[in-house]
């Protein structure tokens, strides 16, 4: 199939010259009808088998300067340094060469460009992570600071300071996850999780934003099984809760978030269900909630958001084989579900 194709293919980019040879056979053809009626047959069957050999043998030779010129090209795609511009231009008919030479400037312009790019986005990615581990000492000697200094504050102050080293913790964190995406390995370990148990763990150890949010925590349903990574998970969870203390500050009522397991019959997933009853999403913006950057129209409200949360939260999500569903109305809060496939 591969062979007639690309006969087809040659007939077609020479269907020009194809053309005028019958044209001319044609006519050929008629003058022998008209100067030699008697030898008519013998001349007509000799042109005809004339023509087909005329016609194969170009094809076939084509074909194979085809393959070469595929070949060449195909290596200063991948490298487009002047040796492989050079062989290109020789196997290449001679009208193309200006084109080739155009071509071949602009690639190694644009490659010495990405390049560069590339090693200013390593440069800059080893930067963050250096960051991020040197900022941790400073966090972690706060911690010390808190831990064996607490009776020289006032239970308020150790509070507040607490709420701004979870906060500052939360955002190293995103910072590091967000420079490790498209790591080529993530040391993920999947395992049976009780979802509720783990929720409510993880909603101690965000106790200190909670509090200072003001936040009543409920836990709806019953207890179910998952498998999935508990890192993984929780930094989901912890960036859910963070985007629900962001936007506490709207709500004129008492904040509430809560954590509802549900069961699926007909497509065997377990779902949790995190809902606040916050301002809620717009209906324009609910599609895009998870977009990178996105803020939507309360990002202009709080000044607050940054449109990673969810992005963030959308990518970790997609590496466990969580799926994602969101749903919100103006005024009545945001619930995301986190669909859990079945694991046998």
């Amino acid at each position: 199939m591969r062979w007639i194709k690309e006969i087809y293919n040659c007939f077609h980019a020479y269907k020009l010259w194809f053309l005028i040879l019958i044209v001319t056979n044609l006519l050929f053809i008629f003058f022998a009808w008209l100067a030699y009626p008697e030898t008519f047959k013998v001349l007509v069957g000799l042109m005809i088998v004339f023509t087909l050999a005329m016609i194969t043998l170009p094809v076939f030779v084509i074909m194979r300067k085809q393959k070469i010129i595929e070949a060449a090209l195909q290596d200063f795609l991948l490298e487009p340094n002047e040796t492989n511009e050079d062989i290109l231009c020789r196997v290449s008919p001679k009208t193309h060469h200006p084109f080739i030479r155009r071509m071949g400037s602009v690639l190694r312009s644009y490659q010495t460009e990405l390049n560069e790019q590339v090693m200013e986005l390593a440069d800059y990615e080893n930067y963050i992570e250096g960051w991020v581990h040197e900022i941790k000492k400073p966090l972690s000697l706060m911690t010390l600071v808190l831990d064996n200094r607490s009776d020289e504050m006032s239970p308020l102050v150790r509070r507040r300071m607490l709420h701004v080293r979870d906060q500052m913790l939360g955002d190293v964190e995103r910072i590091l996850y967000f420079a490790r995406l498209e790591a080529a390995h993530k040391d993920y370990m999947f395992e049976s999780i009780p979802l509720l148990a783990f929720c409510k763990q993880t909603m101690e150890d965000h106790r200190t934003i909670l509090d200072e949010s003001g936040f009543q925590i409920q836990f709806i349903g019953e207890e179910r099984e998952v498998i999935s990574d508990r890192k993984g998970l929780a930094f989901i969870l912890a960036q859910i809760i963070a985007n629900s203390t962001k936007h506490a500050a709207q709500n004129q009522v008492h904040p509430i978030l809560t954590f509802e397991t549900a069961y699926d019959k007909e497509s065997d997933h377990t779902i949790l269900n995190i809902s606040d009853n916050g301002p809620g999403v717009s209906g324009e913006d609910l599609p895009f909630i998870f977009d990178k950057g996105f803020t939507g129209r309360r990002g202009t409200y709080t000044r607050e958001a940054t449109g990673m949360g969810l992005f963030l939260v959308s990518k970790m999500a997609y590496d466990l084989a969580i799926q994602l569903d969101a749903k919100s109305e103006p005024g009545s809060g945001l619930t995301l579900s986190l669909i859990f496939p079945h694991v046998k």
